[in-house]
């Protein structure tokens, strides 16, 4: 039993899959996303055994292929939520479709490659997160919705005025009116530390009701 085990190329396949996808899923799951460490191993697996299945019938590659990508697509929606101002989920999804690639691939037997560009996703992941970090305290845009107490159109001058004075760029993408108030949603660009003490201050003006940065 052994014997065939350690000699057979599927089994070997699998064990590869099932590293790589704990290789990316500790990364996640250190960083405490949806699609943790047993849901990415799973993914690949999953890649793996269909496209190991999709070798022992009569059944075209391709078309196997074609229904993996298809399946993970679904899979990689259901992560994405859209939120008032934000989109969020994207990088899962794009966790889960690369995770499942990498499956594959394994499943076709090019099992130090699907290792490589498993260490390769966890460079992205971590490394490149850093360099993003970066960028961000130079130059960071926001979504940022402020509610005022009363339905003065003023109040929209008088706030833009604030942001200016801060030397934050600011585009003013919305207006409604609720009641006895007026709310405005704007997008703000600047660096990090800008727009935090922007953050910090406009919760404190006199004519600001509700300030909203998701």
């Amino acid at each position: 039993m052994m014997d065939f085990l350690l000699n057979n190329e599927m089994f070997h396949a699998i064990l590869v899959s099932v590293l790589c996808g704990a290789i990316i899923g500790v990364e996640r799951e250190y960083k405490n996303k949806s699609a943790g460490f047993r849901t990415v191993i799973l993914i690949s697996l999953g890649a793996t055994i269909f496209t190991l299945a999709s070798r022992m019938g009569d059944l075209s590659d391709d078309r196997i292929a074609a229904n993996i990508v298809t399946g993970i697509g679904f899979l990689g929606a259901g992560v994405i939520f859209q939120g008032r101002f934000t989109v969020q989920g994207l990088t899962t999804a794009a966790v889960i479709w690369s995770t499942a690639a990498i499956g594959m691939i394994v499943g076709f037997g090019e099992h130090i490659f699907g290792l490589s560009l498993a260490v390769i996703m966890v460079i992205v992941l971590s490394v490149f997160q850093k360099i993003e970090t970066m960028m961000a305290d130079l130059y960071l845009s926001r979504t940022v919705h402020v509610t005022f107490i009363d339905s003065n159109v003023d109040r929209l001058k008088d706030f833009q005025d604030f942001l200016n004075s801060h030397h934050i760029s600011v585009n003013r993408t919305g207006l409604e009116k609720d009641q006895n108030r007026i709310g405005a949603t704007f997008e703000i660009s600047g660096s990090r530390k800008l727009i935090r003490t922007v953050n910090e201050q406009a919760i404190g003006l006199d004519y600001v009701y509700m300030y909203n940065n998701p």
